[in-house]
């Protein structure tokens, strides 16, 4: 399939589809959570069948010129037919009003839930929103859109849109990543380099939807598409790339490996950390150390995805935990870390408090507590020895895992 980037910054990824969408390279952050090294882009596309005229999701506000600028370049954005949106998040939707504004006859496609977002959200009148499932066709001559219910990726309303003659699928925020290169296509960026950050954006985006993940990777395969186009990030023309990576973080691919995240005031907790590191290491095991003042949370989060063994390091602090230990542990909770087992390695003064509060917070997960060492003041000989002794157990469960 030959694709171009056409003079006005727009690209053709099959005839007459073209990305027309926006990059981002100055964002930093995503949800007041997501760091975002890289910027990102909000990939719109539009699809110019020989009757009928769509637009694939939108842009972030602050974009509408720039969406209509591009799309003027192909067609007139005032004859659009069909505005599809496939995930309600204002990333994607915002600019739906000013869309159906300057296209007064056209539709906005989405599915049920997704009729209730757009109502909600943007105001959207009902009668102007067509509602769409897994059994519905827009025929655009020549061009046929089918769709595919993908609920919980990431929200309730969520569908993939599918254009079957060209076999390109528009999953909106799944398989994507934020990325704000001038590249558009994983080829191009680096196909190494694009999967390290699809992880980063799958474990803070997608991991705690595993299971419907799976569910959307089983009608990807089922689609074969030949050209996946997500609504951020790079596209991919080797959709097998993103797919069988997907697989394996939702599919809960463990490594042997062992995650360890820690924060350390005078070097107490520290000692013991380097002391765990070298016995795995010695042991052959893969083992991934974080200090929390200088790791950005983004790549805690990515080790989540097929670390099976995390081991949080934090002193106490005030009779709690350290903060910065305290939120990669919530971290842990709240993205749903397929993460099996866990340690804590601590020390106090005059007292404790963090084993305690660290256990309040992983309460309610399937997590199995390996061992604590909680140090009173500098590690004794008695306290490294229950380290090595830690080391042991680790190095047994991630042996029966294996």
């Amino acid at each position: 399939m030959e694709m171009s980037e056409t003079p006005m910054g727009t690209v053709e990824i099959a005839p007459n589809v073209f990305w027309v969408g926006a990059k981002d390279p100055n964002r930093r952050l995503f949800d007041g959570l997501i760091p975002l090294p890289h910027g990102t882009s909000y990939n719109a596309y539009l699809i110019i069948g020989s009757e009928k005229t769509v637009l694939i999701d939108s842009v972030n506000p602050g974009f509408e010129d720039e969406l209509v600028d591009k799309i003027s370049q192909h067609a007139d954005p005032g004859k659009i037919d069909y505005i599809v949106m496939n995930h309600a998040e204002p990333d994607h939707a915002s600019a739906l009003m000013h869309m159906l504004s300057l296209a007064k006859g056209a539709k906005l496609v989405t599915s049920a839930k997704g009729k209730e977002a757009a109502m909600m959200y943007f105001h959207v009148p009902e009668d102007r929103i067509m509602v769409v499932d897994e059994g519905s066709t827009i025929n655009l001559g020549g061009k046929t859109l089918k769709f595919v219910d993908a609920p919980w990726l990431h929200w309730p309303e969520t569908m993939f849109t599918y254009l079957q003659e060209d076999g390109v699928l528009f999953p909106c925020d799944f398989y994507g990543s934020h990325i704000a290169y001038g590249e558009f296509f994983a080829d191009e960026f680096g196909e190494g380099h694009t999967l390290e950050l699809a992880k980063l954006y799958f474990a803070e985006i997608m991991m705690p939807f595993r299971k419907p993940a799976m569910k959307a990777i089983e009608k990807t395969k089922q689609l074969n598409p030949k050209v996946i186009a997500p609504s951020h990030g790079v596209m991919y023309r080797r959709p097998e790339l993103i797919v069988d990576a997907y697989t394996d973080w939702a599919g809960e691919k463990m490594r042997k490996k062992v995650l360890i995240a820690y924060v350390s005031m005078w070097g107490r907790t520290e000692h013991m950390v380097k002391a765990l590191r070298e016995a795995l290491v010695h042991k052959g095991i893969e083992t991934q150390v974080f200090d929390l003042t200088v790791t950005g949370i983004g790549e805690v989060a990515k080790q989540l995805i097929d670390s099976p063994v995390v081991v949080i390091g934090a002193p106490t602090v005030l009779g709690g935990v350290h903060p910065v230990a305290a939120y990669a542990a919530l971290l842990t909770k709240t993205l749903r870390a397929p993460t099996k087992y866990a340690a804590v390695l601590s020390s106090h003064g005059w007292s404790g408090g963090a084993v305690r509060q660290l256990g309040e917070i992983l309460g309610g997960t399937k997590i199995e507590m390996l061992g604590v060492v909680d140090a009173k003041g500098p590690a004794s000989d008695d306290d490294i020895s229950k380290v090595l002794q830690l080391a042991d157990d680790i190095e047994k469960k991630l042996n029966e895992l294996s």
